[in-house]
């Protein structure tokens, strides 16, 4: 019997497939999906909404602590919150996938099941009862996604040492954990667990400090309010062992001075990376060639064989939701539709749920030194903010960093503070358009609101603000960094 013969295949049916394959249905293709677990992947079981969720409800047990001191969150109902919420996507998403293969036109299908490629064209299926079917299409997308990494010496139980693949199966509050990896998953979960005031929570980092990706004025600030949660930071440590001991965790750490320390936890989160999905899905029947990490090697989206694509984290560019849909669109877009501009991964917006939150775009000081971009930087404290205010949550700033001309274009942005998300879009498109700062400057923000801290930032940078950074010296902050020296300046225009 003929093979069935689609326009499209994907394998791999998470956030990047799925968008995927709606965007080919955009063309009139006709697309099979392949999933061999769950639609929605980790976006909705094991990674951001759970852990998102997890998030949103440990900042409301820290307001209720505030209105009644002795408030103690339930387990249970902590439980339930987030598999609601998983419920709710998950029906979504697949209800939607069940009404499209309905319609008459027949764009869509799905399959469950293993895909492995027998050549370029043609798909293999190996269904849960093992039976095989073979499919072929004009292109195919990979987008199967990746796993955490797990350290070769550590046993991974998902019980008693979990990744947060595991965080599912807890069956009540730790009262002790140790998290491995002060990454931002690591200290996501660092974060959530200290801050439902349930959990001893210890953190390891074998970097002087936590994040060590971003700027130290962000990081103190995340490492300062995980301090003050109880959570103990354990830098400049290296993991010489951990194992499974009478049903709880035993580590040895050693740090820099050859001093070695031996702890007991009762449960131990490994969040040290991610890593690809390329296994048993029969790359070399189809020639793909892997990049010098391991991973699927790509040039904007496409393989080294011209009708095979691939997104999302398979790729490990940058592993996000958001990175990783826009690649399939983009993939997409690339088989059918007309030529476009490649992807640009400078204005990646990103979220990085601590506490308080943490928003960015573009380049931070420490990758514009590495750099030897010469640039200025302007930076305003969140007590400044009406809204931060009147939420009394005044813990933060805003920071823009831009380059030392006239032009003044936009190379990065950080916020940290509340509703620091709400913040960054603008800015993110100013950097995606190549924009000046004028316009957005002058514009009418809406009063009070947090984004008025991005205004704020912008007429400093023309001289303009309303508050004047040469009298609140200790709240707005300007200062010009080249060859590696940051000279303060009160005026920055004439």
């Amino acid at each position: 019997m003929q093979n069935e013969h689609f326009d499209l295949i994907i394998i791999g049916g998470g956030p990047s497939g799925y968008a995927g394959a709606m965007r080919a249905i955009d063309f009139g293709k006709k697309v099979l999906i392949i999933e061999k677990n769950k639609i929605g992947g980790a976006q909705v079981y094991n990674g951001v909404l759970s852990s998102k969720t997890l998030w949103e409800h440990a900042l409301k047990v820290q307001v209720a602590k505030e209105l009644i001191p002795d408030y103690t969150p339930n387990f249970n109902d902590v439980s339930k919150i987030v598999n609601e919420a998983v419920f709710e996507r998950k029906t979504q998403m697949t209800v939607h996938l069940q009404l499209l293969q309905k319609r008459e036109t027949r764009l869509l299908h799905y399959e469950k099941g293993n895909g492995y490629l027998l050549d370029k064209h043609t798909v293999q299926i190996t269904k849960e009862d093992g039976t095989i079917k073979k499919v072929s299409a004009n292109y195919i997308l990979i987008a199967t996604g990746s796993r955490p990494r797990i350290p070769k010496n550590i046993t991974v139980d998902e019980n008693i040492i979990l990744t947060s693949d595991g965080i599912k199966n807890l069956k009540s509050f730790p009262k002790s954990m140790v998290v491995l990896g002060a990454g931002v998953i690591g200290c996501e979960f660092a974060t959530i667990f200290s801050l439902l005031g349930k959990t001893k929570v210890s953190l390891i980092d074998k970097a002087d400090r936590i994040l060590p990706f971003e700027d130290e004025d962000v990081t103190d600030i995340i490492k300062g309010n995980l301090e003050a949660h109880g959570c103990r930071l354990h830098q400049g440590a290296s993991l010489k062992k951990m194992h499974i001991v009478n049903g709880e965790v035993e580590y040895e750490l050693e740090y820099k001075n050859g001093k070695t320390e031996l702890f007991k936890v009762e449960k131990a989160l490994v969040s040290i990376g991610r890593e690809p999905n390329i296994e048993n899905i029969g790359l070399e029947n189809a020639g793909i060639k892997l990049n010098e990490r391991g991973c699927i090697w790509d040039d904007d989206t496409q393989t080294n064989i011209s009708n095979i694509y691939v997104a999302g984290d398979v790729t490990t560019e940058v592993a996000l939701v958001n990175v990783g849909e826009r690649e399939a669109r983009h993939a997409v877009v690339r088989m059918f539709g007309a030529a476009i501009k490649p992807l640009t991964y400078k204005n990646i917006s990103t979220i990085m749920f601590l506490n308080p939150e943490v928003a960015a775009v573009g380049m931070n000081e420490q990758e514009c030194r590495a750099k030897g971009i010469a640039h200025k930087v302007v930076k305003l404290d969140y007590a400044t903010n009406a809204r931060a205010i009147a939420m009394r949550k005044t813990k933060g700033f805003f920071k823009i960093i831009v380059t030392n001309d006239n032009g003044m274009r936009i190379l990065g942005m950080r916020v940290v503070g509340e509703h620091a998300s709400s913040a960054i879009q603008a800015v993110a498109y100013l950097i995606h358009t190549n924009q000046g700062i004028r316009e957005l400057a002058d514009m009418m923000h809406p009063h009070p609101s947090i984004i008025e801290g991005v205004q704020e930032c912008l007429r400093m940078l023309l001289n303009k603000s309303i508050y004047k950074p040469y009298v609140f010296k200790d709240r707005l902050k300007c200062y010009i960094c080249e060859n590696g020296v940051c000279t303060p300046i009160e005026n920055l225009v004439d």
